[in-house]
């Protein structure tokens, strides 16, 4: 997987002067075009279109510098409609506006090409199961959010802090089996998951088969299909942000799975009188098809 992965960032490299298709490059990685885009995202920390714009002004940075073609070709030559939109991407990654880099010779910003490799460590395991899991309903309270990367969300925590101890224990009593209890959903997202853009997080529960639905609660129902479920336990988020790291660098390029549309779902439940938390990360997979 990760050989076929490297390909398509080596493809990116040969056409960063051209339009880059996505869906391209996950045939040349052969993997769906969802996978590709949230595998990438897990691997790098970034989105990919994010990646491809970096790279972009990166390489367009060099040709400012090196002073050999007019400002305009090197916008147009790299996607940029007009010298203007082309001077607003650069000043937002590198500082300075391209004609002032040429004319003062500025230090400008670097991103690096990205390669992936797999990197096994003997000391620790994964702890996985595959559930197939019939269609269901998530039952809860959502809101629409923006995207942030790193750090705690301010949106997610005032959404949270205003729902008061009645509506989450409504909700609370809601709650069926796999995973029980109150869960945090994230769905939504935008193609790219470009960190800024929206997406819907919930605070809900998989409702039981019979519950019974205020017409105050929010309800999301989700289709039949096959389930990732991830556990870890230790210090809290640092245990979390690992396992979510494994995921995607080790799971899934050792496994014949990938990435599906759908939920993510994720139960963390705190052990008293510590730091630690035990948490359940269920993502939806389907089996990959390799051709």
């Amino acid at each position: 997987m990760l050989e076929h992965l490297n390909r398509a960032m080596e493809h990116i490299e040969r056409h960063l002067d051209h339009e880059i298709d996505v869906a391209e490059l996950a045939r040349i990685a052969m993997t769906s075009e969802y996978h590709f885009r949230r595998l990438f995202s897990m691997l790098a920390g970034i989105p990919l279109s994010e990646y491809v714009r970096r790279r972009r002004l990166t390489v367009a940075g060099a040709e400012v510098l090196d002073g050999g073609r007019t400002l305009l070709d090197v916008a147009v030559s790299y996607g940029y409609t007009s010298g203007e939109a082309f001077a607003r991407a650069f000043r937002a990654m590198h500082g300075v506006g391209p004609g002032e880099a040429r004319r003062d010779g500025a230090v400008l910003v670097s991103q690096p090409r990205m390669s992936f490799r797999l990197i096994v460590e003997g000391s620790s395991s994964m702890e996985y199961r595959i559930v197939e899991k019939p269609d269901f309903r998530i039952v809860g309270k959502k809101a629409r959010v923006t995207l942030i990367y790193q750090g705690v969300n301010p949106g997610v925590a005032e959404f949270i802090k205003g729902l008061g101890k009645e509506t989450v224990e409504r909700i609370t009593a809601l709650t069926g089996k796999e995973p029980e209890g109150i869960v945090s959903v994230n769905d939504g997202f935008a193609p790219n998951r470009e960190e800024g853009s929206e997406y819907d997080y919930w605070h809900a529960v998989v409702a039981s088969e019979d519950a019974v639905v205020p017409d105050d609660l929010d309800v999301l129902h989700v289709p039949a299909g096959t389930w990732a479920v991830f556990s870890s336990s230790g210090p809290f988020p640092q245990a979390l942000q690992e396992m979510w790291g494994n995921v995607g660098s080790q799971w899934f390029p050792s496994n014949p799975y990938e990435a599906r549309p759908g939920p993510e779902i994720l139960r963390t439940r705190f052990i008293p009188g510590t730091g630690d938390a035990d948490a359940e990360l269920w993502i939806p997979v389907a089996r990959a098809v390799r051709g």
